[in-house]
C-alpha cells in the first residue's frame, strides 16, 4: 500500500498514512487520462458559433440575369455559395461537444489522476484544515508552510464554505470537496494537497 507523509496544518509531520492501493496505487492508464481531459473540455466548449446558409443571407430574390442567350454561366441567385455575399456551405451551426465516456472508464481516469499525484510525489495529505473565518491569510500561511508555491489543488471531505472563500484571491488555488473531483483538476495542477478525511473517502467510494 502507497505510504505518505502525514502533515499538520502548521507544516510538521505528524507520521505516516497508508493509502488505499486501489486507488492510490495504481499504474496510471495515460490513455484513459487522455480521453477523460478530452471529454471534460470539450464538455466545456460552448458551441454558440454560427454562419450563414444561402437561405439565410439576406436579399438574393431576384434572379440576376435571364436563364439563356448571355452566354454567361446560368445563376439563380446572387447569394449562392460561389458569389461574394453568398451564404457558406456546410459551415459551422450551434452544437453541444459534450459526449460521456463509459461509467467503469471514468473511474479508471480519476484513480490514475490520483495515483500518478502519489507516484509524481505531488501530494500532500493534512491531519486536518480548518479556519476561524474566511482570510486568504491564512490559507497562504498553511501552503508557505507545506513550501507549496506552484498550482495547488485543496480536496477536502465536505464542502467547506471558509475555505473555498479564503481561495478565492488565490490565482494558482482552487478548492473543492472529494465528491466534486474531476480529472482534468487532478492533471492541471502540480500538488494536490487533501485532507486525510478526504483521501480515505476517496478510497473507500472508488476502490
Amino acid at each position: 500500500m502507497p505510504k505518505v507523509t502525514l502533515f499538520k496544518q502548521d507544516g510538521s509531520e505528524t507520521g505516516d498514512i497508508q493509502l488505499n492501493e486501489s486507488v492510490f496505487g495504481i499504474e496510471p492508464n495515460t490513455h484513459v487520462l487522455h480521453e477523460a481531459v478530452v471529454m471534460q473540455r470539450s464538455s466545456q466548449r460552448q458551441g454558440t458559433h454560427k454562419v450563414k446558409n444561402r437561405s439565410e443571407v439576406r436579399g438574393g430574390g431576384r434572379k440576376p440575369w435571364r436563364q439563356k442567350g448571355t452566354g454567361r454561366a446560368r445563376q439563380g441567385s446572387i447569394r449562392s455559395p460561389q458569389w461574394v455575399g453568398g451564404g457558406v456551405v456546410f459551415g459551422p451551426t450551434p452544437r453541444s461537444y459534450s459526449y460521456k465516456l463509459p461509467k467503469k472508464v471514468r473511474r479508471l481516469a480519476l484513480k490514475s489522476a490520483y495515483s500518478s499525484k502519489v507516484k509524481e510525489d505531488a501530494i500532500l495529505v493534512l491531519e486536518s484544515l480548518s479556519f476561524d473565518a474566511p482570510k486568504t491569510k491564512e490559507l497562504v500561511k498553511v501552503l508557505n508552510a507545506l513550501n507549496v508555491d506552484e498550482k495547488a489543488l485543496v480536496v477536502t471531505a465536505d464542502q467547506n464554505e471558509t475555505i473555498a472563500r479564503s481561495a478565492n484571491n488565490l490565482q494558482n488555488v482552487h478548492v473543492v470537496s472529494v465528491d466534486q473531483v474531476n480529472v482534468y483538476d487532478l492533471v492541471k495542477h502540480d500538488k494536490l494537497i487533501i485532507t486525510k478525511e478526504a483521501a480515505e473517502k476517496a478510497g473507500e467510494v472508488l476502490s
